[in-house]
């Protein structure tokens, strides 16, 4: 079985009914209801929707969307799902002709079951984990809730940039990834835009299923997944 595999096209709830078994981590990157994608009268009602979904086939979901419009779904997480984090990720770099005050974050919440395992250890130096395996560690320092990544725009993260009109950098994604799974565990992208998700999870030895309702960025997705299936054999073979 491939690592990364990406699905033909499908709405997300499709998708979620679909999945098989034994998803650590789902994350779910709709579009936010302001701005590019338009918006929905019934748009927290149906966000609730997918993440009651998402609940059905993981332990780890993760939700993004400016902080005012994702706020609604602390009040309606899935019976047994906790607020584990709120998230923030952080750029300095927005371009922006509005007038007044200039967007420079994104929210992501991280909702988890009660029995969910973390891993902060996945974030420690060489030195930090030797003394955390050799039990001289008292308490595992974890990463920070604010991820300061500039956006990918102009010529920060080009050789990153698909041309997607919300993609986020590897940086943002690889921490959640990184807390909520350990290499082999299979995680879920069922709006993955252009498969910054498949991308990541290459590049940490995890699994994924990717899809999208869009046939454009799914071919774009697969074309990228087969570019990093490249790099990773090439790498291997030097």
């Amino acid at each position: 079985m491939e690592s990364v595999r990406t699905l033909p096209p499908a709405d997300v709830l499709e998708t979620l009914r679909g999945v098989p078994d034994g998803v650590t981590a789902t994350i779910l990157d709709p579009w936010y209801n302001k701005g590019v994608g338009g918006q929905r009268e019934d748009y927290h009602d149906w966000l609730e929707s997918v993440i009651a979904a998402a609940a059905k086939v993981s332990q780890h979901i993760f939700v993004w969307g400016f902080p005012e419009i994702v706020a609604h779904q602390v009040s309606r997480m899935p019976q047994g799902f906790k607020l584990t984090a709120w998230l923030t990720w952080y750029y300095k770099n927005c371009p922006s002709v509005i007038r007044g005050w200039r967007s420079a974050q994104n929210a992501c919440l991280h909702f988890s079951t009660e029995g969910a395992q973390t891993y902060p250890e996945h974030f420690l130096n060489a030195n930090q984990l030797e003394r955390y395996k050799s039990g001289k560690m008292r308490f595992v320092p974890g990463p920070p809730t604010v991820l300061e990544v500039p956006l990918n725009v102009g010529f920060v993260g080009k050789d990153e940039q698909t041309g997607h009109p919300a993609q986020k950098p590897l940086s943002v994604i690889k921490p959640l990834i990184l807390m909520t799974t350990k290499p082999g565990d299979l995680v879920l992208d069922p709006m993955c835009g252009s498969g910054t998700t498949g991308e990541a999870c290459l590049q940490l030895g995890r699994q994924a299923i990717l899809c999208d309702e869009s046939q454009q960025w799914v071919d774009v997705t697969r074309e990228r997944v087969k570019n990093c299936y490249r790099n990773i054999d090439s790498t291997m073979a030097a």
